[in-house]
């Protein structure tokens, strides 16, 4: 059978999607450099038509907050078709969605001028429910991404002690309080670290996991995630 797209079936010569569904796959034109968060473009950079452009100040939200890691990079915003690309890879183990993730964060990382860090970790799964889901999305697309960026990719210095209850539905302080003492992190002796992921909602986990790993020696922290939910409710503009 010859290759069709995953999204809209037509033809695609090789690819996993075709040049069409590619190009729809949404990005945020401007977002906050802490947390990812798509921001409006002042209207000198709205008005240049510029494009996947990093923002000089952090949204509002981070000013009074800022999160434990340095930097974020988001590939994609979450929206469709990405939360249906999300939701086939991390439910229905949909590798070939995995890819298309993993590949887009690689090209967003690829095409920032930060020094790549050390080390790659995803963020991890408790072993029992990592059991039942038959992997740990994270794993894999931190996994790739090292790879193409000959980073070293590192899968037990960082570790989930317990199992929590799903992360959905929770107000942040439930969050916060859910995650409270769930990760543990061998020394990293001053190496620098990026935590992977696939989605970035809240940012509840991925806090937990950069305090964590700051308390291990890292020397800095960033964060890569797939997809960036925006928050509404939130005024980062």
């Amino acid at each position: 059978m010859p290759p069709h797209c995953l999204l809209c079936g037509e033809p695609t010569q090789c690819r996993i999607l075709c040049i069409a569904c590619q190009q729809d796959l949404p990005v945020a034109t401007f977002w906050c450099p802490l947390c990812a968060h798509p921001m409006k473009p002042p209207i000198e950079v709205s008005e240049a038509g510029m494009t996947g452009t990093l923002s000089d100040t952090p949204c509002g939200y981070c000013l009074v907050r800022p999160p434990a890691w340095r930097s974020a990079i988001s590939a994609l915003v979450y929206d469709y078709p990405v939360d249906h690309l999300v939701k086939r890879f991390k439910f229905r183990r949909d590798l070939a969605c995995g890819k298309i993730l993993a590949d887009r964060l690689k090209t967003a990382v690829a095409s920032r001028n930060f020094p790549l860090p050390d080390l790659v970790l995803p963020v991890p799964l408790h072993f029992s429910r990592q059991w039942i889901r038959g992997f740990n999305q994270a794993e894999y697309i931190a996994l790739r991404v090292a790879s193409s960026l000959n980073i070293r990719f590192e899968n037990r210095l960082l570790t989930r002690t317990r199992r929590t209850a799903a992360q959905s539905g929770l107000h942040r302080r439930e969050r916060e309080k859910n995650l409270s003492g769930a990760f543990r992190c061998k020394p990293l002796d001053q190496r620098s670290v990026a935590l992977v992921d696939d989605v970035l909602t809240t940012g509840t986990t991925l806090e937990a996991c950069a305090r964590v790993v700051r308390r291990a020696g890292a020397k800095t922290v960033s964060a890569w995630v797939c997809a960036r939910v925006p928050a509404p409710s939130r005024n980062r503009s």
